[in-house]
């Protein structure tokens, strides 16, 4: 059981948006089901809206009501509160701190906050220094105070580093946890305990054995109602940056020298730091984007992307991105990492492959199936998530016909065993202290510095590739010939709609 964290008070900026709503409470109430949450603790709301603590509640019900649990939601509402407050006027702030002095009074808190920005990233930078300003910033013997920021942490290298320079005046890296709901996700965690805790992959888990890496997080949705924000953003920016180079940093680390969270930080630092830098004018062999177009999907019409609303017709904001990269350290040498992800693919799944290298002697070459694909460690993150070992096996009869088999593991088959929103997950750690699961400033600039160059080639290159892919499909077609090797390719997880056996959902 874990242990319950100190007395505390949660104040979350935005709280009238619909992360508050469709996220943070229903991750809190969890959490407080759990009895997970502290003996005492207050959660505030702050927002521009003239709202009523009543109203604010009968807006927070639709996350969290359960005709079962009536009561119990009750209850937990009894722990909410509301405050208007416009992040930009700092006398507010100073509402804010009398509020929080009394709600501290009543729930034993103290002086334990946690601020959650839920709002604008044009509003980070202000809601940090005035908190600062009204004295709720500082760390003394009256309890710690830390910050949430979602992302996205800057729109480019130099923004971000901006952000995180103006970040520090106020509250020391400690205080800071910038949230990545990726890394929130059990089977992104459980990486760390498939390669660290168990001797048959470690010794495996190099350049010696591992023939290439690929990475993959396709939505078969499209831009939906976000066509505004995604024009400006792109799946470099949105997926890439952030979510996919984190979980690359977690498949290539090395051993850190304790589970502190500091310690394994500084190995995922160690891995961005090491990143090959693209050669600028041979920019297009290593990243290519693409642009979904208006297809049929299932007897029915999908629209383009510049076909969706908020969306400017002649855009050429990728939605699909593929980057094959290196990792310059002993460990890794020349092993190539692949990453892809993009919107209107066939379905949504996001997996990590570990593609092994074949056998220096081929006995069997006559089996082309196996010979092409070879030993293959698929960790899938969403859904069905769980563990997947492809291997060689004779198939019964005579001769020697060999077969690919999978050994696999789901989380679903544990039964009772209920899988953690990444929220909740998150959530619980920075209650606790535990940034393991939040990225560092000197990681997301680093990360920022890698991607830089890309967009900068794109903005000065109007004329750069953006190849066009048909709504449900895979992606452009010139990404298969992306990968080295003969006969090598992305592994396609339901190729055509067809079931690949123990993951695909469709």
């Amino acid at each position: 059981m874990l242990a319950k964290p100190d007395n505390l008070i949660i104040v979350i900026f935005g709280a009238s948006g619909d992360l508050t709503n469709r996220k943070l409470i229903p991750a809190l109430f969890e959490l407080y089901k759990q009895e997970l949450m502290p003996e005492n603790f207050a959660i505030v709301g702050t927002a521009r809206s003239q709202l009523s603590q009543k109203d604010f509640h009968s807006r927070l019900k639709n996350g969290v009501s359960n005709p079962d649990i009536v009561a119990k939601t009750e209850e937990f509402l009894e722990h909410v509160y509301y405050l208007q407050l416009d992040p930009g006027v700092l006398n507010g702030y100073h509402e804010l701190k009398s509020e929080l002095s009394i709600l501290a009074e009543k729930h034993k808190s103290r002086g334990n906050y946690i601020f959650y920005l839920s709002t604008p990233p044009s509003v980070y930078g202000i809601i940090a220094e005035n908190l600062a300003l009204a004295g709720l910033s500082a760390e003394d013997n009256q309890g710690w105070k830390r910050i949430i920021i979602e992302k996205p942490f800057g729109i480019d290298y130099s923004s971000a580093k901006s952000l995180n320079n103006h970040l520090l005046k106020f509250f020391n890296e400690r205080q800071l946890y910038r949230i990545d709901h990726y890394l929130g996700k059990e089977t992104v965690q459980n990486l760390l305990v498939t390669r660290f805790s168990n001797g048959i992959f470690e010794p495996l888990w190099n350049r010696n054995f591992i023939h290439h890496v690929e990475i993959t997080a396709a939505e078969s949705i499209g831009v939906e109602d976000r066509g505004s924000y995604y024009d400006h953003s792109g799946a470099l920016r949105d997926m890439i940056q952030n979510h996919l180079l984190q979980v690359a940093a977690l498949v290539a680390m090395e051993p850190p020298s304790s589970m502190d969270d500091w310690a394994i930080r500084n190995e995922t630092l160690k891995v961005f730091q090491s990143l090959r830098h693209f050669p600028v004018n041979e920019l297009d062999k290593y990243v290519i984007r693409g642009q979904y177009t208006k297809s049929h999907i299932k007897g029915k019409l999908a629209k383009g992307y510049r076909e969706e609303s908020n969306v400017d017709p002649e855009s050429r904001t990728e939605t699909f991105a593929a980057i094959k990269f290196y990792i310059d350290n002993w460990r890794w040498g020349d092993v190539p990492f692949y990453i892809r992800t993009g919107k209107r693919l066939p379905t949504r799944v996001s997996e990590v492959v570990i593609h092994f290298k074949s056998t220096p002697h081929r006995l069997f070459v006559e089996n082309q199936e196996f010979c092409n694909t070879g030993n293959q460690l698929v960790i899938r993150i969403q859904p069905d998530e769980g563990i997947l070992l492809k291997f060689g096996m004779k198939v019964p009869g005579t001769g020697f016909n060999v077969k690919n088999v999978n050994m696999d593991f789901r989380y679903k088959d544990l039964g009772n065993g209920r899988l953690p929103d990444a929220y909740e997950r998150l959530l619980l750690d920075c209650m606790q202290g535990d940034a393991t699961l939040y990225a560092r400033g000197d990681a997301v600039d680093a990360a920022w510095n890698f991607v830089q160059p890309i967009l900068d080639y794109w903005k000065n290159h109007p004329e750069a590739p953006l190849f066009g892919y048909p709504a449900g499909s895979w992606g452009p077609d010139v990404a298969d010939d992306f990968i080295e090797g003969k006969n090598i390719n992305w592994r396609y997880p339901c190729k055509n709609l067809a079931d690949d056996g123990v993951f695909c959902e469709l």
